[in-house]
């Protein structure tokens, strides 16, 4: 819902680890989801692209439960009149950061003239950075990869990285894997080109009053402790969906948090009064199951868990009932 909030001259920390925007997982249910898991971490919406929310259901869009947050938006646009327009919304629905797209490699973000084919045009960005940053007090920030096809070399790195301080942006978000826009799928794209973490190490030294995050490759809190070592930021994607409970242990690791960590069991019987209210208000138990398959990954039973949501969620009238079945799966 809108929130009527008075604007600010000031901006949120950036925060040191976060989970990435993923199309179609990180939805309001997979967010409060993971907000059971940690209090700290940052979260990301899915992409919205400025159309979307100009001629569509602003609400459905922008609405989010507080209990999410602190939940970053991520924007897909490169019009910085329209990105300007949205990135007021987003304040004023109260999320913590407007983040914008320059990392999607797929045809129709290609086609839309936003996402990673934008490295090619730093100039643009920063002219909607700039757009953003005059109308709203939230962090503005952007999320890009090393490079795309053939402009890959550091020193095209460099000017866009430059190019996009200059108009003042300080936080950004590297996937560390170059884009190819043509000959590769999304997915090969998250895969085939290989990780070059020195690169972003590199922009760190090269730019240290900047907030650089490292994004790719990340699969546990390990490896992501080894990472902040050269870099202000982690941000984890797929492992955070498929093996959630890795975000149990990130107050205390990441964040130096002290207290009791909540089992998986408890976090179960704390989404249940989540899951009803969603059935209240005609949902389908599906809508929340489907991003807690993971939760007992590695666990006796998780594959009967799995099953049974898989199964069961999805039939017309399941409810919590279904959830607390999988359970009885488990073997402790």
């Amino acid at each position: 819902m809108l929130q009527d909030k008075t604007r600010v001259v000031s901006a949120l920390p950036s925060y040191t680890f976060s989970v990435a925007p993923m199309l179609d997982w990180t939805d309001k249910h997979c967010r409060y989801f993971h907000r059971l898991l940690t209090k700290n971490t940052l979260l990301y919406t899915e992409m919205v692209t400025t159309g979307a929310i100009l001629h569509g259901n602003q609400e459905r869009f922008l609405s989010f439960n507080t209990d999410e947050s602190p939940v970053a938006f991520q924007l897909g646009g490169s019009d910085p009149a329209d990105l300007a327009k949205c990135a007021q919304l987003v304040e004023q629905y109260g999320y913590s950061e407007v983040n914008l797209n320059v990392g999607c490699p797929s045809d129709r973000v290609q086609n839309g003239r936003f996402g990673a084919c934008l490295m090619a045009e730093p100039q643009l960005v920063a002219d909607c950075i700039a757009a953003m940053q005059e109308v709203v007090s939230i962090p503005v920030t952007v999320k890009s990869r090393i490079g795309i096809d053939e402009q890959d070399s550091y020193e095209e790195l460099v000017n866009f990285i430059s190019t996009i301080a200059n108009a003042g942006c300080k936080d950004f978000i590297v996937h560390a894997r170059k884009a190819w826009l043509k000959g590769l799928s999304p997915k090969q794209n998250r895969d085939v080109p290989p990780l070059c973490y020195d690169a972003v190490y590199k922009i760190k030294q090269d730019f240290p009053s900047l907030n650089i995050s490292l994004n790719g490759g990340v699969t546990s809190l390990e490896a992501a402790s080894n990472v902040l070592k050269s870099v202000d930021g982690v941000m984890v994607g797929r492992e955070a969906y498929h093996n959630p409970y890795l975000l149990a242990e990130v107050d205390r690791q990441i964040y130096g948090v002290s207290g009791d960590i909540k089992t998986r069991h408890q976090v179960v019987m704390e989404l249940i009064p989540y899951i009803q209210q969603h059935l209240i208000e005609d949902g389908r138990l599906h809508n929340i199951t489907r991003h807690i398959l993971g939760l007992f990954h590695g666990v006796a039973g998780a594959r009967a868990w799995r099953r049974c949501l898989s199964e069961k969620a999805p039939k017309k009238g399941a409810n919590e009932a279904v959830v607390l079945e999988a359970l009885n799966n488990i073997r402790l």
